[in-house]
């Protein structure tokens, strides 16, 4: 397949490739940085010098084929697995990545990397290029004249960084949410070098209903005032539009019986008989947790973000027509209670896979926290973990 950025003067920075360490029984993982000088979207826009960070731990071998990739959710990034330092807080997927684990270090060299226009601008943990970036061609952000990127435009940016690496053949492509749509696209794109493929609380098609609440989840950050077109850069944030638009998500990505751990008590000091501007208790849990994400968040790759999911196997016929390509053996891990991507469209998937002759598991996740069983609960699927890379 034609590739349409330009690889052969890609630079990884630092130029070693650091293993990961381990200290006092933590695996330690080091934060790098790539860069494409040039990279072509798939809608054929160039943006110089796309800088996307990254992590690994274990070792490649001289085959360069037991590489996995690790995709991250909407608002993650690619800590999934170790810690950047003894006692530091550990990757959201660290249960089952790692040394013994069912995720190898010890066996496999395991890559996970930031997506372009990632939301986490103001994390020193997360690099990314996206609307905040500064254009070298104006020097000015880029604002809402940044490329659209789709979901395989986020994959085509990882496979510049799997050459670089060296890495010839993936042994798994797995991800939570936006990382199980990555994980899809891996495996319909490049279906020779994907051996195996774990899609977690995903979806087999991103269809109108989800296209509806996705731009529902937008639509907060587009009446903020000073949003201004997108044009906000050099003076005040939407931020008020933004924590709006992540306390939907928050709502949304849960399920009611984590609600009713908090219940319909009124919040501290309120009382919402007295006025309509008093609280109640979850209401105030989900503006505090919107508010703190919003302090790290950039509300332009927000909006990129949401239409990079809504773009999700849009370059095919079908959903079924794209799945066809595929020549991996999956292992589908839907939650039972998600809200976001229902468990009917991983049944679906499961099923297309098997007419289409694929060898397919399902392990189903279950618990009070709806779609973020995926990124919390993995250990639950630890042995149908282990059998798909035993095979």
């Amino acid at each position: 397949m034609f590739r349409r950025h330009l690889l052969a003067v890609a630079a990884l920075l630092p130029l070693a490739l650091p293993v990961a360490a381990q200290a006092q029984g933590e695996l330690i993982v080091t934060k790098q940085s790539f860069e494409i000088p040039s990279f072509t979207t798939r809608a054929g826009a160039t943006v110089p010098n796309l800088r996307i960070g990254y992590q690994t731990a274990g070792t490649l071998n001289a085959a360069g084929d037991n590489a996995v990739l690790i995709a991250h959710f909407f608002s993650g990034n690619s800590h999934a697995f170790g810690r950047y330092g003894a006692g530091q807080p550990a990757g959201y997927w660290d249960a089952i990545i790692g040394p013994g684990k069912p995720i190898d270090t010890d066996r496999y060299f395991v890559i996970s990397a930031d997506t372009p226009v990632n939301l986490n601008t103001g994390d020193r943990n997360t690099v990314t290029t996206g609307p905040a970036t500064v254009n070298p061609a104006t020097g000015r952000p880029w604002g809402l004249t940044f490329p659209v990127f789709s979901i395989r435009d986020f994959v085509e940016t990882q496979k510049a960084l799997l050459d670089h690496l060296g890495v010839r053949r993936l042994a798994l492509v797995a991800g939570a949410s936006m990382g199980a749509l990555q994980t899809i696209e891996w495996a319909v794109a490049y279906p020779d070098m994907v051996a195996r493929a774990m899609p977690v609380i995903g979806t087999d098609r991103v269809d109108a209903w989800i296209i509806g609440w996705l731009d529902i989840w937008a639509a907060p950050i587009r009446l903020d005032p000073n949003w201004k077109g997108g044009d906000y850069y050099g003076g005040p944030a939407p931020a008020a539009g933004l924590a709006e638009a992540l306390k939907i998500v928050t709502h949304h990505a849960r399920d009611w019986p984590w609600a009713d751990t908090i219940g319909v008590k009124p919040a501290e000091g309120q009382d919402p008989r007295r006025a309509v501007t008093e609280r109640f208790a979850i209401e105030k849990w989900l503006d505090d947790a919107a508010a703190a994400r919003a302090r790290i968040s950039d509300a332009n790759h927000f909006l990129y973000l949401i239409r990079a999911n809504q773009l999700f196997l849009k370059e095919h016929e079908s959903p079924e027509a794209a799945l066809a390509r595929s020549r991996a053996r999956w292992l589908i891990v839907p939650s039972v209670s998600d809200r976001v991507f229902p468990i009917e469209h991983n049944r679906r998937l499961a099923a297309t896979l098997k007419e289409q002759g694929r060898q397919v598991e399902v392990a189903e996740l279950s618990g009070p926290l709806g779609h973020l069983e995926g990124v919390v609960s993995m250990a639950k699927v630890s042995e149908a973990i282990r059998r798909l890379m035993a095979e």
